[in-house]
């Protein structure tokens, strides 16, 4: 089996596409490498170029007519920079998958894996959120989730196009072979800032002190991304089952099935890691919120898929690739 996978130089899509290489699934890789790597599709086929460019997707399709199904990872994806340049992720990730989707369907591809995000969710009491919980996106990048959401279900509506959209809330980790892991110089995602104030020598800022959460700090849900690679190869195995010509649109939740705040999340690191850091209370980000945790029955159900790493894991292997990384990255 082929599959096409858009962004799959970046860190979630990489991971992806090792996790079909294990499973004899062939990854075909589109990457415009704005925050992929090249080092992680060495040993793939890849095109460089932008999922817009209909005739680069043209040309992949031409060159391998058997592919079975796409999985669209490709997006820019930070909440404070979103609210800088919203024009850049209105354009990258809805403008943009919407001229790729349209490419599909042309070429015959009728299968759709849809990288969303659990920050389309609306927070509430419990922080728990299950697939039919409130919509509420608070930030652009949020905002360009939910919309390629309702765009990719009403086009599978009018057929012919079917799609499973996988809601990430905070994937880490690194693959657990190190081929691959996160790959971004300025990080922005808590455990990779937490790793660079630990190299650095520097306190990690909580950015908000004060949401309704069991100690006033944002509360997420931690899942190891190899865990949320191994759904995606569940998901192609049953694509066919889940996503019907009767019902085109399906959702389901990836998470740890836990919350852990901030706060929680420091104390984890420190638990693990050889270099002890502080933390210091700054104010809330602009777009930030007070965050959910994963309801991932469905995923259970129709996936038969449970997440099988700790957080404990997450922060070891995230660790473990800090220090392997100049093994694989060339700069």
């Amino acid at each position: 089996m082929k599959i096409l996978i858009a962004g799959g130089a970046g860190f979630i899509g990489s991971t992806i596409a090792s996790a079909c290489f294990d499973a004899d699934i062939t990854p075909i890789v589109v990457d415009n490498l704005l925050t992929g790597r090249r080092e992680f599709v060495k040993e793939r086929f890849f095109y460089e170029g932008d999922i817009a460019d209909h005739g680069l997707i043209d040309r992949v399709f031409k060159d391998h007519p058997d592919i079975h199904s796409a999985i669209l990872c490709a997006a820019v994806a930070n909440v404070p920079d979103s609210v800088r340049n919203p024009v850049d992720y209105y354009r990258n990730n809805v403008s943009k998958s919407l001229r790729f989707i349209e490419q599909l369907v042309a070429l015959g591809c009728h299968r759709l894996i849809f990288s969303s995000s659990a920050s389309i969710y609306r927070s509430n009491e419990t922080g728990s959120v299950d697939e039919n919980a409130s919509i509420e996106p608070l930030s652009p990048y949020a905002r360009t989730k939910a919309i390629s959401e309702w765009m990719f279900a009403d086009i599978a509506r009018s057929g012919p196009l079917r799609v499973l959209s996988l809601r990430y809330f905070n994937p880490i980790g690194a693959d657990p072979k190190l081929r691959t892991g996160y790959q971004l110089s300025r990080p922005t995602h808590a455990v990779a800032r937490m790793i660079e104030a630990a190299e650095l020598g520097t306190a990690f800022p909580i950015t908000g002190t004060d949401y309704p959460t069991r100690d006033g700090s944002a509360i997420r849900d931690y899942v190891h991304v190899w865990d949320v690679a191994r759904a995606h190869v569940l998901a192609l195995s049953k694509f066919d089952e889940l996503v019907t010509n009767e019902s085109s649109y399906e959702v389901i939740n990836l998470g740890a099935d836990r919350g852990t705040t901030v706060k929680e999340l420091l104390a984890a690191f420190n638990e693990v890691s050889s270099v002890q850091i502080k933390g210091i209370e700054m104010p809330r980000r602009e777009g930030d919120v007070a965050g959910t945790y994963a309801s991932c029955e469905k995923a259970r159900r129709l996936l038969e898929w449970i997440p099988n790493h700790s957080l404990a894991d997450g922060i070891k292997d995230s660790l473990r690739w800090a220090e392997f990384k100049h093994n694989v990255l060339e700069d």
